[in-house]
């Protein structure tokens, strides 16, 4: 699995930054990919995850990779299901905030179950949705804070396309993602904790 997992983020990655709509924008969004490429490594033999936090987490990536090239504003398959859903934007962001929201609500979920941080099932998922918000309010301070250092160049960072709520709803899709991800893969993620726990 780690090789697969390599060559998909690897072949993204060199797609991705192959005539990229904006330089700088690319490695912006690039960047955290990177970054958790080199926390993974760092950490794989110390405290290796399940199949399906790896899974998410590259899903991650092609997401922001993909958004790197393009930049958030301008994916063309969302161009295309403008008309579809009578929109004026293309939305491909919010896809990214809602993936923002779905994948690190399952890393924190593995982190607080293994090493026991919180015991109740209720309290935890609290945290998590708690964390996947703060998260999210992390990223839009630093796009804030790219914005006013860079001025225009900024602009398809940002990719706010005069939506004057984009942040609001940048989080409400983070918070959507981290709630969904909580219901539809905790059985799943359950099953794969036991199974780690078995073969440790």
């Amino acid at each position: 699995m780690k090789n697969l997992w390599l060559l998909v983020f690897s072949a993204t990655l060199i797609w991705s930054g192959i005539s990229p709509k904006d330089q700088f924008t690319w490695f912006l969004e690039v960047a955290p990919a990177l970054i958790g490429v080199v926390v993974l490594a760092a950490s794989y033999n110390g405290f290796r995850l399940t199949p399906l936090v790896y899974v998410l987490i590259l899903l991650h990536c092609v997401v922001l990779m993909v958004g790197a090239h393009y930049t958030y504003a301008e994916v063309p398959l969302f161009d295309y299901l403008k008309p579809i859903f009578n929109s004026e934007r293309n939305n491909y962001d919010k896809l990214g905030h809602f993936v923002q929201g779905f994948v690190p609500a399952m890393i924190a979920r593995e982190i607080l179950i293994r090493k026991a941080v919180v015991s109740s099932a209720s309290w935890r998922n609290f945290f998590i949705v708690c964390f996947c918000l703060a998260f999210s309010a992390f990223y839009e301070l630093i796009e804030w804070l790219v914005a006013l250092a860079s001025g225009s160049s900024a602009e398809a960072f940002l990719g706010t396309q005069g939506y004057i709520w984009d942040t609001q709803t940048d989080m409400f899709a983070a918070l959507v993602g981290a709630i969904s991800a909580l219901l539809i893969l905790s059985n799943m993620h359950d099953r794969q904790l036991s199974a780690l726990n078995k073969s440790a």
